[in-house]
């Protein structure tokens, strides 16, 4: 196998080596069995250094959809026979049409080995029990991630999503102290305490870490001290990853909350210019699209896979924790990236100011209702349950935004529990027009 069970320790020179020989085998065979790749390459042949794989061209979600549409169900960049798929599985569809992901029994295994470690690098051990709080409908987060966590030693309740109060009633009978689930998942669970256990608090659950995931939010410092004052929960970064590439390849550690990427044995990153495609180097500081490429990978193998996430390189330096992967912040998603008289607005970003106002429940949605250009960013967000839409709120909140992001906001207050709480990804950008 292709993976390397010191590999998070490894040095930058001695990791690039081990890339640099498995790339040699998996360009070959792409070159040889990816339809997809042939006819993207058209007659270019993949560099045998990993340094000039830019100038291969780039590939994207929107070519693989077409490629799905053309050759259902896995797409003509399925490298592997049909025999060799040992699960289905399928993506969100939180930014479009959903895809239909093969595994192979190999990319099964490596894709647990690397998630597990990113649960374990946020903390999970076999001292804890978790419950998994993630949809298990073909969705890579519901079984593919609780197998990740198994990965850890760990005891895992595999739950999903729904039947909350019956969520709580398993906590206290089994005595589980950690979950698993998206930043905004304990909100459902306080509503439900509130209305069905009065007489329980969040902290009464005994849940002491929380393993997050699925959305944006944990970078905001004032969501992570609601997590440690309302639950007495330590808040981990545990679970980043592209479903296309690998459900988890990247969390934080106890010593740092940027998250570490984990998975340079199997895949080669890099950082473009989401707009130009052009390569930017991959050191502290940057800021680009990350670019994915499998090292290995048997079914469905991206080489140069544009993952629509902006990111940010913090530290290239090994981490207190003894891992040797760069360390980076997610910004926002190029398709949630919204132009205010051209300034990049990321949902994450307005999220950071609606938290700063204890009015505010916290939720939000940006709507729009007409194509860009955009001179005003529409803003809906909803009162808490003992906030007061206050006299000079509105004005507040907008001179916030104004203030911290530079964009000119029209913000619109509702009522408490006005937005709808989802049990999985919560979609922040809503655009309504046609």
């Amino acid at each position: 196998m292709t993976l390397l069970k010191n590999a998070m320790e490894l040095s930058q020179d001695q990791l690039f080596s081990h890339q640099q020989t498995a790339w040699q085998k998996q360009s070959h065979y792409v070159l040889t069995s990816s339809p997809f790749y042939q006819n993207l390459w058209n007659g270019i042949l993949p560099p045998k250094d990993l340094k000039d794989l830019q100038n291969l061209p780039l590939s994207d979600k929107s070519q693989l959809r077409i490629s799905q549409e053309k050759h259902p169900p896995y797409g003509d960049y399925l490298a592997a026979l049909r025999t060799s798929v040992t699960r289905h599985h399928r993506t969100s569809g939180t930014t479009g049409q959903a895809m239909n992901l093969a595994l192979s029994a190999l990319d099964c295994e490596i894709t647990e080995i690397v998630g597990g470690r990113s649960q374990q690098s946020a903390g999970l051990t076999p001292d804890h029990t978790v419950v998994h709080c993630l949809n298990y409908q073909m969705w890579m987060g519901g079984l593919t991630d609780h197998l990740t966590l198994e990965r850890t030693g760990a005891t895992v309740v595999p739950y999903g999503v729904g039947e909350t109060e019956k969520l709580i009633e398993t906590i206290l009978a089994i005595g589980i102290n950690a979950i698993s689930c998206t930043p905004s998942y304990p909100a459902v669970l306080e509503s439900v305490l509130k209305d069905k256990y009065p007489n329980l608090s969040p902290k009464d659950l005994g849940l002491k870490l929380g393993l997050f995931g699925g959305e944006a939010g944990l970078d905001d410092p004032l969501l992570r001290e609601k997590f440690r004052s309302t639950w007495g929960m330590e808040p981990r970064n545990a679970n980043y990853g592209v479903s296309d590439v690998l459900s988890n390849f990247a969390a934080q550690c106890k010593h740092d909350t940027r998250l570490h990427f984990l998975a340079g044995d199997v895949l080669y990153p890099e950082l473009i210019n989401p707009d130009s495609g052009a390569h930017i180097a991959l050191k502290a500081g940057n800021e680009g699209e990350l670019v994915l490429t499998h090292l290995r990978r048997d079914c469905q193998p991206l080489v140069r896979f544009k993952s629509g996430d902006i990111i940010t390189i913090d530290e290239t330096d090994p981490c207190k924790c003894g891992r040797t992967g760069f360390r980076f912040r997610v910004v926002g998603r190029s398709d949630d990236m919204i132009v205010v008289r051209g300034l990049n607005v990321f949902p994450t970003m307005v999220a950071a100011v609606v938290n700063g106002f204890d009015e505010l429940s916290g939720d939000y949605r940006i709507v729009l209702d007409k194509k860009p250009p955009y001179d005003i960013l529409p803003v809906q967000v909803e009162l808490s349950e003992i906030g007061q839409a206050s006299l000079g709120l509105v004005e507040r909140v907008e001179t916030a935004i104004k203030t911290k992001l530079g964009a000119s906001a029209k913000i619109t207050i509702l009522a408490s529990k006005s937005l709808p709480v989802t049990e999985g990804k919560t979609k922040r950008v809503m655009r309504t027009y046609k």
